[in-house]
């Protein structure tokens, strides 16, 4: 398997919601057969009915808190940049969970949820430099983490 991620699918309660909330932040999407794309860098997200997308892979959608236990982020290039992001967010429709503040790897980062419950963290890292078109590419820690 390649080391790579193509599409992040988000399971969502009400699509048209769903997408006006990414709309309001500045995305652009395309719908097909009840389906969202927006185009993110190399990737795409994808909303997607909930039931559907359980249904899709086999699995019992059990609702819960809204935290299926994944994490969303952007990083961006600077710290004002973090607080214009969350800013964004908090205008069109989400819940900032933690405000921007100084992180333990000398960054600067905040979170915030989509109206479904989906977990976005926003930061500013300076070891993760961004090339200009917003490609991120993991550093080199020097044999620090493990293959």
């Amino acid at each position: 398997m390649e080391q790579r991620i193509s599409l992040v699918t988000l399971g969502v309660t009400d699509l048209a919601r769903a997408r006006a909330f990414y709309e309001r932040l500045g995305w652009r999407g395309q719908e097909v057969e009840e389906t969202v794309f927006f185009q993110a860098g190399g990737l795409a997200l994808v909303l997607w009915g909930r039931d559907k997308l359980a249904d899709d892979a086999g699995l019992t959608d059990r609702g819960g808190d809204g935290f299926g236990g994944l994490g969303l982020a952007q990083n961006v290039r600077s710290r004002e940049e973090v607080d214009a992001v969350l800013r964004e967010a908090a205008e069109a429709g989400a819940t900032v969970t933690r405000p921007a503040r100084e992180t333990f790897y000398g960054g600067y980062a905040g979170c915030f949820t989509d109206p479904d419950g989906h977990l976005w963290e926003v930061a500013w890292n300076p070891g993760f430099p961004l090339a200009e078109d917003g490609t991120l590419t993991v550093p080199d820690f020097g044999g620090r983490g493990q293959s």
